[in-house]
Order: C-alpha cells, then structure tokens, then sequence
C-alpha cells in the first residue's frame, strides 16, 4: 500500500469539511478564534490518524479475517464455523467504542434502560445475525430472501415495540459498525465465500448488511420486554443533555447561564428567548476555556480516553489471533509479526483519529449545528436553506472520510475487478448520505416523526431488490452499515442535535444514524439497476458474432 497516496486520500475527503466549517465559523455561525483552531487541528489528526489504520488494516486486520473465514470453513465443521462467528460477534461488538458511547447517551434519556444490559443485547445480536449470514452464505441461499425476510421481521417488532425505543433501535443498527468491526466482519465474510464454490463474487458481501439487522432487533425486543424502559422520565433529560453526553469532553462548548451575554454568534435571550435556553448548553465562553485549560487542553483530556477505546477496540480481534495462530491459523513467524505489525499500525491510527475528532473536531460540530438551527428557528427560509444546505454538503463529504467506508470501496472495486469503481461508489455513497443528514436537520427543527422519512426509504429498498443485480444489493446493505461510522456518528450527529437543540425542535434526538444508515440502501440499489441497464443497452449494440462460411466449417 502506498501510504503517501493514501495520506493525500485521506486528505482531500477531509479537508473539505473543514474549509466548510472554517468558513461558517468565521461567518454565519461565528465559533471564535480558539474553537476554529481546535477544529482545524483535529482535523489534521483525523487525517493522520486514518491513513495509518488503514495501513494497519491491510497488513493485519483484513488478512486475519481473510484467513479466519477460510480456515474456519476448511475444518468442515458448521457448528465450529458458526460458534466463532457468534462468540466472536459478541466479543468484538462489546468492546467496540461507539457501542459504549451510544449505550451511555440511550441511558441518558431513558434511565430505565441498563447500560449493561442493553450492550449485551446488542452485542449478542450481532453474534447472532453474523452466524446466520455465515449460515446464508455456506448454504448459498439467496442475500435478498435472507434480507427481506429480517427486515419484514424487524418492521413487525417496530410496530408492537413502544414508539420511542424505534429510532433507538434503528440507530444501534449503525452504532455496532465501528473502525474494527466492519473491516473484520467483511474479510471473514469474504474469506468464507472464497473458500465455497458456491455464491459468486455476491456471496462475500452482505454479511455486515445481515450483522447490522442483529441489534435493531435486540433493542426492540428488549423495549418489548421492558416497556418502562424506554419510557421518558419527566423532567430527566433535555436534547440539549443528550448532545452533551454525546460530545463527551466539549467543556469549549459548554456555557453557565452567567456566560451568555459573551455568546458571540448564538440567539441571544432578548432575541429569542425560547431557543436560548436550549442553545446556553453549546455556548462557549472561549476566554474562560483557554484560561482554565489552554489551546491544548481538550486535546490533552481526549488522549486518556482515546488510548483506552483504541486499546479496548483492538484487543479482542488481537486476543482471537493469537488464540488461533497456531492451532487454527497455522501461520509462519515471518507471516505473524506481519500481522502484529498491522495491529500495532491500527491501534496507533484509531489513537490519532479519536484524538482529533474528540479534542476539537467533535465539538465544533456540535456548536455549529446549535447556531445555525437557532437561527432557522427564529426564521427566515434563508436560515432555513443555510441550515439543510449545510446539512447536504457536510453528509456529502463526511461519508468518505470514514474509515470503513474506504475498506468498503476498495474491497468491491478489487473483488469486481473493477467493474465497481470506487469513485462511483463513493458518489452514490455521498448523494445517500447527503440527503439523509438533510432530511435530518429538516426534522430535527420541523420535528416531524422519524417514520414518515424511514418506510418510505425501506419500502423502496425492498421493491429495489427485485431490479438490482444480488452484487449491488449485498454491496448496498452493507454500505447501510458502513456509512454510519465513528466520524458520522460524532461530528454529524452532534451537528443534528446541536441544530435540534438550538433550534428547539420537537424531534426526538435518536434517529439521525437510522437515516445515514437506510439511505444507501436506496442510493446503491438505484446504482445497480442503472448499470444493469447499461450492460444489456451495450450488450445489444454489440455486432453479432460473423457466421462461419463453408470454407472455415
């Protein structure tokens, strides 16, 4: 892998969220001088940061999976083959850092539901699915009845489940597919597939599609379980609370009542007194920040956490290798520290990248999106337009700079032989994304249910089905998964609740995920069902094949 390419990859999907931010910051939101060079520093981190675990993941991670998946389906043992595959689903799920987080903010507003409880629900889900796409895959039955069947399932749990745990569940969905999930769970999927003769070059794709329906169902079937639990407490938690336990560590952010009259570029009291008191959260009294901690300081506090999610990230996948080196595995010294190699390169960039995005690229996220939503609240179509335009251009270009996003997109355009660019792919994965963090920031001031934007764009993934080529469907609900990532889930969901919260929306905060994580599920079916068109128009202008004469019989 060339890394000075992959670093100006990195770069040119990131830099252009932060030019987007820079210049709000200093003109339609202003953030202030220090919160702007915070944001800009953790975006250089977050760049560096993932060009190394990406380098990591093809030296260690993606090889594992390539070799657990094959190894495991040479023993010829199904029940071997799906036990790893649950144990390790459940493993890697609990250790994974957004899960942990996303466990903490559902708490948060719903005390009833446990920590603990809901982390291994959701971890055994994944398990659970990841055994049955295995199963899917080894007994080659068809992706789109697997996926019909779980998610027609799913829709029937929603509707008896209480109608708050839904965007819960649907957010879980997207919260389980972290940096070391996604990269792990495809390279087993694919490396199972390699080893049958069975299911084409389909049958490697789909199972992170099939693992993401596994923690939607356990939320909903523990909401049904405990109805209480997902029941509102009066009085417990605002939007504004829920943002700040997302943003953990955005103290730059985070404004007394005292403060307010210093919040430069947020809806004052006089002005708008109802949106105020929802927006004094996110307001930073940057002269009181840097006099307690220093331009560093949020970097300095990130960096404990970082190393303890990186390290809790990495351990399991690194615990199983060692586990199944020898007896499994069967690999050479020389091929072990290859790999040991690229988990130290992975543990090194997912540091950096948790660094940068919760130090000061996180944080900024959330002040901007409470602006600008207290600005559209107060009205005026254009803060309107400024509020989803921003919401368009940062889901636009966020998806690509996700770290499994570019596992995915280089994998399809490897396994198709090109037939799949990865530039395509990413265009579609944008425009999917785009649209869904729009739709959000139109909801999370209009405040309308999550519902009436979800069936639609379900119901017509399902009727997709029919008209995609099975490829472009599994390669589509993976994405589903993938596009929901550490960095959507931090700087787009706190922008999303920033713009709710600021904007005073009756909107319930879970759901933005949900969103990201159904839209490309439309987008790249609409993908497959356009190339097939093209395949058959050209396979027609193609000239037929010239008859054979007598002379050449």
């Amino acid at each position: 892998m060339d890394l000075a390419a992959k670093f100006r990859e990195t770069a040119l999907s990131v830099l252009p969220v932060t030019a987007i931010v820079l210049v709000l910051g200093c003109t339609a939101a202003p953030l202030g001088a220090a919160a702007l060079g915070r944001f800009a520093v953790g975006s250089l981190l977050l760049v560096a940061g993932l060009t190394v675990f990406l380098l990591g993941v093809d030296l260690g991670i993606q090889p594992l999976g390539d070799r657990t998946g094959a190894a495991l389906v040479a023993r010829r043992s199904l029940a071997l083959l799906l036990g790893a595959a649950f144990f390790v689903g459940l493993a890697v799920t609990a250790a994974e850092p957004d899960v942990q987080v996303f466990a903490d903010q559902v708490r948060g507003a719903f005390p009833g539901a446990g920590k603990g409880t809901l982390t291994l629900s959701i971890a055994a889900g994944v398990g659970l699915f990841m055994a049955l796409g295995l199963l899917r895959s080894v007994l080659g039955f068809p992706l789109k009845a697997v996926l019909a069947v779980c998610y027609a399932g799913l829709f029937a749990l929603a509707l008896a489940a209480p109608a708050a745990a839904s965007g819960v569940a649907f957010d879980a969905g997207g919260a389980t597919t972290g940096p070391m999930t996604v990269p792990f769970v495809m390279a087993l999927g694919l490396g199972v597939a390699g080893s049958r003769a069975r299911g084409g070059a389909e049958g490697g794709f789909g199972l992170t599609g099939v693992a993401s329906v596994g923690p939607v169902a356990a939320v909903l079937v523990c909401a049904l379980l405990d109805t209480q639990a997902f029941t509102h407490a009066e009085g417990t938690v605002s939007r504004a609370e829920v943002v700040v336990s997302r943003a953990e560590g955005a103290e730059g952010f985070v404004s007394h009542a005292e403060n307010a009259e210093n919040a430069e570029g947020f809806v004052s009291h006089a002005e708008n007194a109802e949106n105020a008191e929802n927006a004094e959260v996110f307001v930073s009294h940057a002269e009181g920040v840097d006099a307690r901690e220093g331009f560093w300081g949020p970097f300095a506090e990130a960096a404990g956490p970082a190393l303890r999610e990186s390290a809790v990230s990495i351990l399991p996948l690194f615990a199983m290798f060692l586990a199944f080196r020898k007896r499994l595995l069967r690999m050479s010294g020389r091929q072990a520290a290859r790999l040991a190699i690229g988990f130290v390169y992975a543990l090194a960039g997912l540091f950096v990248f948790f660094v940068g995005v919760n130090g000061g690229f996180m944080q900024a996220g959330a002040a901007l999106g409470t602006a600008l939503g207290a600005k559209a609240a107060a009205g005026g179509a254009g803060a309107w337009a400024l509020l989803v335009g921003t919401g368009l251009a940062l889901g636009a270009i966020v998806v690509c700079a996700e770290p499994a996003v570019w596992v995915l997109s280089e994998q399809v355009e490897k396994i198709t032989d090109g037939a799949i660019r990865r530039r395509t792919l990413l265009a579609f994965l944008s425009a999917a994304t785009a649209a869904a963090v729009g739709l959000a920031m139109w909801r999370a001031v209009a405040g309308f249910p999550l519902w009436t934007a979800l069936v639609p764009v379900y119901g017509a993934s399902m009727l997709l089905m029919a008209a995609s080529p099975p490829l472009f469907t599994a390669v589509a609900f993976d994405s589903g998964g993938v596009a929901s990532g550490p960095l959507t889930t931090t700087f787009v969901l706190s922008f999303a609740l920033g713009a709710a919260s600021g904007g005073g929306g009756g909107a319930d905060p879970f759901g933005v995920v949900a969103l990201v994580a159904a839209m490309p599920l439309l987008a790249l079916q609409v993908l497959g069902v356009l190339y097939e068109r093209g395949r058959r128009r050209a396979l027609r202008a193609a000239p037929a094949p010239a008859p054979e004469t007598g002379e050449n019989a």
